[in-house]
């Protein structure tokens, strides 16, 4: 199934080509709640009423018709429901209208954007040729290799055909025949013409009967008669004619598909064609020889020739509809299979079909039985549903290539897929897979006897032995994956370390490595955080773990905010205002991750992108934790004020309020992301890891972990992001002013134990006190008031999105925060307030 994630980045593509102002996010949910994506066949034909209609709305109806018909001859894949695609948009007047309105504003926009260029539109510029030149130098090198390897195996490519046509066995078309004029009693005409018509039969011109040249390279040959030929024999030599015409268009498919591109399933038919022209040949041989003896006559001819007339149809048929369509490798296949289906009520013809198909597809077989027993692909010509997209070594490749490995260097081509394989390819294309990963891991599938891959129209083994072969590689893999490279050992590595669950570890780490974190990224030596690292693994219980030594620390360039923005490439406005303020430096904490070295085949699953989740998830836990310590150091400060006397403590009231809010708050989300959120999936990811049966699984059943968490922790939304990010900053704020402002505590202290005693020895020093204050007051004022703005706001989006999509985790968060209703009274407050202040506005303004 898609991601989620992925959708989303779809959707929005998508609106913003349309220039649509639409939410993705709704959208996306509504293809999540309701639509169900059918597989769609090749021959899903639309109705003729749909047809029609759209002939109808057409501005030239006949051309329409036409151009339907020519694609349809073609077997054009998925004309069907394209064409019930246009029937739908042309009944939507609303659709019809817009989509016309965003043609000319497209139209518009294009002409007024190449002519000028604006400085906003440069990076946009960099990016897309920068992108540009890579794709060129990838198909650049792909070109090269695949043209290097076919000049080191393939012979020159000659069509000798072509180059001396005097071989073909079919009408010379270099030469102008004209019919023969000599006056021919009736009497002796139809020997003459049994001459005429066995030699057209072998592809030759006769004298009353001659070939008409083609209009188009796939038409049907056409004969021209002598005039002087009576009525009848006339009529019974158009009869018979259809048979030369057939044959002329099987031998010239079979003299023309000679060239190595054409691929080895069509080689394959040709073989089998050839077989069967070698027979009609020898037919019209026997014909001759009647002729000869006097024992054959026009009306003999025409009895003769019906069972190899109705056979050279089917020849001609199949011959022209896969030149027409241009069709190579499973395509050719799929035009088979559905001609063997239209022949259900004809024994011979059926039989005759079986027998081509099953010759065509011995080498797409050969293949398949390679790929699924071994998960090697011996496609030459590119033939095969699976593509292999490897251009070097693994071994050569960086790290980041384990990412895509899995869903990039095997590739399904559907054109490429047979229809009676359809059903089956993801599951061909999974053995596959398999079995060249473990290939890749050193291990060999002990196989019993390996049953050949052939094609049947009933019964279908092939598809039990397939299946057999999925089943193997499947388990087989699962375990190298599961218990020889101890698979969930590293994932609960990976949580312990990124989702915070070792919590001694996280203490000791924190405390030996926040004095170095809080500097400057750029002032910070990543060896000595090595260091640190490792003295904290000694010094907790992480020192049992076997998979310690692959953690590593890292600073990253940019922050959280900005690294989610990249990922959901969400295009909106606040991302751009965003990315010009990506450059700033960050300090330590907020460019601090963990990276963890992963080797194969573990790394199909614990992949760069599987990291890169975890480390948001890490930076967001990490910094949540830092700014809940921050607090707690402030709370231990504010402890002195025990001391102080009533009217001394009055004045912190506020800071200490505030204090207190800005603790319960940081700590309700982190309850939240690690007890409510993440341990609850974590129980439901294991309990799905113990019903997987295939690596797709492990892979769809971790993403979906992944993908819960980033969403349910609020990562995944930017005004919910945003706005802890925000309250983080504040929170950060008010700690950094809290500890400035300390060393007034121990001088209020000592000015109140002193006052006790001496009420006018330091008024002038309570007068300079007051005044800071004054200050202190303002200060502490303003954070409130931000904190409790910011923490609205994400309090009424939480509200917003937990009504919308129904996510019950996201409430919880709600009634955390707001256990004692104290911002919502807040919000009603304002709410009547402004009910109140509209009146009174309408009053002045009449």
């Amino acid at each position: 199934m898609m991601s989620e994630f992925k959708l989303h980045r779809l959707i929005d593509e998508l609106t913003g080509l349309l220039g649509s102002d639409a939410s993705p996010v709704k959208l996306a949910d509504k293809l999540l709640k309701g639509i169900a994506v059918n597989s769609i066949g090749i021959n899903d034909v639309p109705s003729q009423s749909c047809i029609l209609r759209l002939a109808k709305n057409s501005p030239n109806p006949d051309l329409f018709l036409q151009k339907y018909e020519d694609l349809k001859s073609k077997k054009v894949d998925l004309l069907g429901p394209f064409i019930k695609l246009l029937d739908l948009v042309s009944e939507d007047k609303v659709l019809k209208d817009y989509l016309a309105r965003n043609v000319l504003l497209a139209g518009y926009s294009n002409t007024s954007k190449s002519s000028t260029i604006t400085k906003e539109d440069l990076p946009q510029i960099r990016k897309n040729v920068i992108k540009a030149a890579v794709e060129g130098e990838r198909k650049l090198i792909k070109h090269t290799g695949a043209l290097s390897k076919l000049n080191d195996v393939a012979p020159n490519k000659h069509n000798w055909i072509a180059e001396r046509p005097r071989i073909s066995w079919d009408f010379q078309s270099d030469t102008n025949i004209a019919l023969l004029q000599k006056v021919v009693p009736i009497m002796s005409q139809e020997t003459i013409l049994l001459w005429d018509i066995l030699y057209c039969l072998k592809g030759m011109d006769g004298s009353y009967i001659i070939s008409e040249p083609l209009t188009g390279p796939y038409d049907i040959k056409t004969f021209q008669i002598a005039p002087d030929v009576g009525t009848s024999y006339k009529q019974l030599a158009q009869q018979i004619l259809p048979l030369a015409s057939h044959y002329s268009m099987t031998v010239r498919f079979v003299e023309e598909k000679v060239l190595t591109d054409d691929g080895q399933v069509i080689h394959a038919l040709r073989g089998a064609l050839s077989c069967l022209l070698k027979d009609y040949l020898l037919f019209v041989v026997q014909l001759e020889m009647e002729h000869i003896r006097g024992k054959l006559n026009l009306q003999k001819l025409w009895f003769y020739i019906q069972p190899t007339l109705a056979t050279m149809s089917i020849l001609a048929q199949i011959t022209a509809t896969i030149c027409k369509a241009n069709a190579r490798g499973g395509k050719v296949l799929s035009l088979l299979h559905e001609q063997v289906n239209n022949m259900s009520g004809e024994a011979k013809s059926k039989e005759l079909c079986l027998f081509l198909i099953r010759a065509a597809s011995i080498p797409y077989m050969q293949t398949l039985e390679k790929w699924v027993y071994k998960g090697v692909i011996c496609d030459p010509y590119q033939e095969f549903l699976v593509e292999d997209n490897e251009l070097i070594q693994r071994e050569e490749l960086p790290m980041d290539y384990s990412a895509d490995y899995w869903e990039k260097r095997y590739t399904m081509r559907h054109e490429r897929i047979p229809v009676f394989l359809s059903e089956h390819a993801q599951t061909i294309l999974r053995t596959g897979k398999y079995f060249n990963v473990i290939r890749q891991c050193g291990k060999t599938v002990q196989w019993g006897k390996q049953e050949p891959l052939v094609y049947q129209h009933r019964g279908q083994k092939y598809i039990a032995a397939i299946d057999r072969a999925y089943s193997e590689a499947a388990r087989t893999l699962l375990e190298v994956l599961i218990h020889e490279n101890d698979l969930m050992g590293r994932l609960r590595s990976v949580k312990n370390y990124f989702l915070l669950a070792q919590g001694d570890f996280v203490v000791q780490f924190m405390n030996l490595c926040e004095a170095e974190l809080t500097k400057s990224m750029y002032d910070i030596v990543i060896h000595r955080l090595a260091s640190l690292l490792e003295v904290a693994m000694r010094l907790s219980t992480a020192d049992s773990d076997p998979y310690k030594d692959d953690l590593k620390p890292e600073l990253l360039p940019y922050d959280l905010q900005f690294q989610m923005f990249r990922i959901l490439s969400i295009q909106t406005r606040e991302e751009g205002e965003y990315c010009l303020q990506a450059d700033k430096t960050l300090t330590g904490l907020e460019a601090f991750v963990f990276n963890y070295d992963v080797k194969w085949p573990v790394s199909l699953i614990i992949n760069r992108k599987a990291i890169a989740c975890y480390q948001m998830l890490f930076r967001h836990l990490f910094y949540c934790k830092h700014i809940e310590r921050l607090l707690c150091r402030v709370w231990i400060s504010n402890k002195i004020a025990k001391t102080f006397t009533h009217e001394a403590a009055m004045a912190y009231r506020q800071a200490f309020s505030l204090r207190q809010r800005m603790l319960d708050c940081v700590q309700h989300l982190e309850y939240y992301m690690m007890v409510e959120v993440i341990e609850p999936n974590w129980l439901t990811f294991i309990n799905k890891m113990s019903k997987v049966s295939n690596v797709d699984d492990v892979l769809s059943v971790h993403q979906d972990l992944q993908d819960s968490c980033l969403k349910e922790c609020m990562l995944t939304e930017p005004d919910l992001l945003g706005c802890i990010t925000d309250l983080c900053s504040v929170c950060v704020e008010f700690c950094d002013f809290m500890q400035r402002m300390s060393r007034y505590y121990i001088d209020a202290e000592l000015t109140s134990m002193i006052n006790y005693g001496q009420d006018d020895v330091y008024e002038p020093e309570d007068h300079q006190k007051a005044s800071e204050e004054v200050s202190f007051e303002e200060t502490i004022t303003s954070l409130d008031s931000r904190f409790t703005e910011t923490l609205i706001k994400l309090l009424d989006r939480i509200c917003h999105l937990g009504c919308d999509n129904a996510n019950e985790k996201l409430l919880n968060v709600l009634s955390r925060l707001d256990f004692n209703l104290f911002y919502t009274d807040i919000l009603v407050r304002r709410s009547s307030e402004k009910t109140q202040e509209q009146p009174q506005a309408q009053d002045v303004s009449g």
